[in-house]
């Protein structure tokens, strides 16, 4: 579904259902250069039960206009509008990767429309490698190449999708092909430059979930241990021998965490 927000056309994957404000409503958050694929399971799942669901693309993603903000603060902000135009007062956020940073700073500086966070794959601070960046900033292929191996565990890497018929590392790589020159590089800048985090998790009041993976080289649950200390209402799931990739590489007990939590 498009929605115009700040004079933009903006694409929410919605399975083809009117917004009723009357029923709960649950916004999903993609990572870096990504798009609303990646919530396809949850997705159904919620339509199927009667929530709204709003599964964004972020500006300059996916089918959305604009050009991708390289601040986490922009995009959650932006989130408010996103629920503004589609008539929504109150929702659950799901955030993965970055989109778990904009899913924090949307929950602790809006609080009033969030009812639940749940955080996937986050950790503060989530700082970029130099070689990763300057890839990114030249828009190279070896950019791509190093977020598709890094995100997934090493069994993920040789096959093993509990989705039969899927090829996790090779869908994932060409997601990120798929993305807009400078959109990988102004995510990056967005997540390296983000130093409120624990400061803001402070201040959410709604529950938190973190969902983290055991194997996760680009966000190890370790650094997101400040997260769950700081927010007041919060609990952790470690999912033993996942990567980065949850959403794939452990579909069932994402979706199963979520069911729970929002």
């Amino acid at each position: 579904m498009q929605f115009t927000v700040n004079q933009q056309s903006i694409y929410a994957a919605t399975a083809d259902r009117a917004i009723d404000p009357e029923r709960p409503s649950v916004l999903f958050v993609h990572g870096a250069a990504m798009d609303h694929t990646v919530w396809v399971l949850p997705k159904r799942y919620f339509v199927r039960k009667g929530y709204n669901v709003l599964a964004v693309d972020l500006p300059g993603h996916g089918r959305s206009q604009g050009d991708a903000f390289d601040t986490i603060e922009a995009n959650a902000d932006w989130l408010a509008d996103v629920l503004d135009a589609a008539g929504i007062e109150r929702t659950a956020v799901v955030g993965h990767s970055m989109g778990s940073l904009i899913a924090l700073d949307f929950a602790a500086r809006h609080g009033e429309r969030v009812r639940s966070a749940v955080l996937i794959g986050s950790a503060v601070p989530m700082a970029v490698a130099d070689k990763l960046m300057n890839a990114a900033a030249g828009h190279k292929h070896a950019a791509f190449e190093m977020v598709n191996t890094w995100g997934h565990s090493k069994r993920a890497q040789v096959g093993g999708n509990p989705n039969p018929g899927i090829w996790m590392t090779g869908s994932g790589i060409r997601l990120l092909e798929a993305s807009r020159p400078g959109t990988l590089h102004a995510d990056l800048q967005a997540c390296h430059h983000y130093t409120a985090g624990v400061e803001r998790a402070a201040n959410i009041a709604c529950p938190v979930l973190l969902i983290l993976g055991s194997e996760d080289v680009m966000t190890p649950p370790f650094v997101a241990h400040d997260i769950a200390a700081a927010a007041p209402n919060s609990r952790t799931l470690l999912l033993r021998g996942s990567g980065h990739a949850l959403m794939t590489e452990r579909p069932d007990e994402v979706l199963d965490a979520l069911i729970e939590s929002v």
